[in-house]
């Protein structure tokens, strides 16, 4: 084999190799599965989405992280509506509030702004320490204030 035929198949084989590399993405074979992510994926708990379709608008919320080693509490929230438009200002209409009941206020919004559907993330500071349950209420101009809890268990 010469040296020119040497380099085909030598670009062959990390052609080949780099197709596999990418598609390829079976996350519980061994070798390729981070031993980071398969340990906080499977100690991270899933939330029951909660609904409130009282009202004009339909809210659902989802926890996205609850726990005491998290920066961040998140929360998944849908808004949606066919008569009112959605600019609430979502750090003033919503409080998380605890099993002691302390008041918290959002950090942030992460997320859309007005319309008659609008998704986003209602982030919190962490409340420490940890309640036993967790309630966030949204209220948002003549809406009755919607109500979502959750227990936590840690």
């Amino acid at each position: 084999m010469n040296v020119k035929q040497k380099l085909w198949l030598a670009l062959a084989i990390a052609v080949g190799v780099s197709i596999f590399l990418i598609f390829y993405k079976d996350e519980n074979h061994p070798i390729l599965k981070s031993p980071t992510r398969a340990n906080s994926e499977s100690t991270k708990k899933l939330w029951e989405l909660k609904s409130d379709e009282r009202g004009a608008v339909a809210i659902s919320v989802t926890p996205l992280e609850l726990s005491s080693t998290a920066p961040e509490w998140k929360f998944d929230v849908t808004l949606n509506t066919h008569s009112v438009e959605l600019d609430w200002d979502m750090v003033k209409e919503a409080t998380l509030v605890d099993d002691r009941g302390n008041s918290y206020k959002p950090q942030k919004w992460d997320g859309a702004f007005g319309g008659h559907h609008r998704e986003g993330v209602l982030i919190f500071a962490p409340i420490v320490p940890a309640p036993t349950s967790v309630e966030l209420k949204i209220a948002g101009g003549v809406e009755p204030v919607k109500n979502f809890a959750w227990n936590i268990t840690n």
